[in-house]
């Protein structure tokens, strides 16, 4: 069923047509309306609930993306990866790319908020893949073109490990199962530069040491002192 209003009906097939869809006659076009309608537009019909259910679609379709190409992996390594795809940052790169803000309805007075338009930008795209996959009940309306963006991303991520951001994967953790944020502890020790050794970073969870690594920035060893804590941590799950 299409909308009432055609000028929105028409925005909407522009952007079906842009993901690759304009061919399913199962769309939920009032889903779709509502999962790109910001709560400053309209306070009672929103993208808020719409976007709790997209939070599971993307890591239910990042997941069996992450199964199926990279079989190889361990679990830990799977929710690490997985943690930097549905990020609110790659997510909202994501968005971006479809021009989720031509199509979002906003109040004025939020709509030239910069600060905040990361966090819209995010959550308008796990609305829509909500309104997706309800529309459907399966992720055939999702993955046919979000694979894409995973291939690549993930492809990049693999390929420099200071991208794969274990240190969000392990804050993540610790705050869902302990309750408390990671502490790191990191000095210079030396000063050559390009010196894959020349931070050194130790990682406390609970006042507990959890890893250490090393690394040419202090990025690059708190990642790696992150990584080591959080795939002991996560195996232990």
């Amino acid at each position: 069923m299409t909308l009432a209003y055609p000028r929105r009906q028409q925005e909407l097939e522009a952007l079906v047509q842009r993901l690759g869809l304009s061919q399913h006659s199962s769309l939920r076009w009032d889903l779709l309306d509502l999962s790109l309608t910001h709560a400053t537009f309209s306070a009672d019909k929103n993208y808020e609930q719409l976007e709790f259910v997209g939070d599971a679609v993307v890591k239910l379709a990042a997941a069996e993306f992450l199964l199926e190409v990279y079989p190889e992996l361990k679990v830990g390594e799977f929710t690490a990866l997985r943690s930097v795809l549905v990020s609110d940052h790659i997510l909202s790169q994501i968005a971006d790319q479809y021009g989720f803000d031509r199509y979002l309805l906003v109040a004025s007075s939020a709509k030239f908020d910069q600060a905040g338009r990361e966090s819209r930008l995010a959550d308008s795209l796990e609305a829509v893949l909500a309104a997706l996959y309800l529309s459907t009940h399966n992720l055939s309306l999702i993955r046919s073109w979000l694979d894409e963006h995973f291939k690549r991303l993930a492809k990049e991520i693999l390929a420099d490990p200071a991208r794969q951001n274990y240190k969000a994967a392990l804050q993540n953790w610790t705050q869902a199962h302990q309750k408390i944020l990671p502490e790191y502890r990191t000095i210079e020790t030396g000063h050559t530069h390009n010196d894959p050794h020349r931070f050194v970073s130790e990682v406390l969870v609970g006042g507990r040491s959890m890893g250490q690594g090393s690394g040419r920035s202090r990025k690059a060893a708190e990642q790696a002192a992150a990584q080591v804590a959080f795939l002991a941590l996560s195996g232990q799950l």
